[in-house]
């Protein structure tokens, strides 16, 4: 049976938020030491509330994995899917079926149809996608990220500053193809928005001096 394009492009899209809906935080507590991440810490399921509560060795593997469920869906599925499957009516299909792929992705994380739509904040998995729409501005996002983090230890302030950094990097970059410039910038638009909403409540204890700081290894000190 020949499926009509719209019906193979809507299942792209499926598989990408199936696969951004991956808990992999969620599922190192659990196969781990039996804690339902949902409930501890800060309850949040992604990296930085893993490393919180099984340590800081598991950080790195957990953002590699939710940056990877950002990052395969438009950077392989969706080129792969505009290539075998072409419009031949339709404006820009690969960077507008990379963006559905990315949102899809990222859409996953935030609500996941596996924890009962109680998902994460979105920075590893958004992260993931920008550096499949546009390096560059990832580049630039990290930069910033690493400079905020290593002055203050507050990954919520550094995450909400590099998202915000992104739009602003987006609208600098020229790239080839004007479609992608703009699909892609009204995406991180999205993205920063997402992220900023997502942190509200760290952004409030950083007001109150409440916000907790993450410890680095071998670092003094209160954390």
């Amino acid at each position: 049976m020949n499926l009509p394009n719209d019906a193979i492009y809507g299942a792209a899209a499926l598989v990408s938020y199936l696969v951004g809906a991956i808990p992999f935080g969620w599922l190192a507590a659990k196969l781990a030491k039996g804690i339902d991440l949902r409930t501890a810490g800060s309850g949040n399921i992604g990296a930085t509330n893993a490393a919180r509560v099984l340590g800081t060795k598991w950080f790195p593997p957990i953002f590699a994995l939710d940056f990877l469920k950002g990052f395969a869906p438009p950077f392989w599925l969706a080129p792969w899917v505009a290539a075998k499957w072409p419009c031949p009516v339709c404006l820009s299909l690969e960077p507008t079926l990379m963006a559905v792929c990315g949102v899809a992705a990222l859409a996953g994380h935030l609500l996941p149809v596996y924890l009962h739509f109680k998902g994460g904040k979105g920075v590893a998995t958004g992260a993931g996608v920008v550096f499949a729409l546009n390096w560059i501005a990832g580049s630039a996002a990290v930069s910033v990220w690493l400079v905020v983090f290593g002055a203050t230890r507050y990954v919520s302030l550094a995450s909400v500053v590099a998202a915000l950094t992104l739009p602003a990097a987006q609208f600098l970059h020229k790239p080839a193809d004007p479609a992608a410039r703009t699909i892609n910038l009204a995406l991180f638009i999205l993205l920063a928005a997402v992220v900023v909403w997502r942190h509200r409540d760290n952004l409030g204890r950083l007001k109150r001096g409440e916000e907790p700081k993450v410890r680095l290894p071998g670092a003094g000190g209160p954390s």
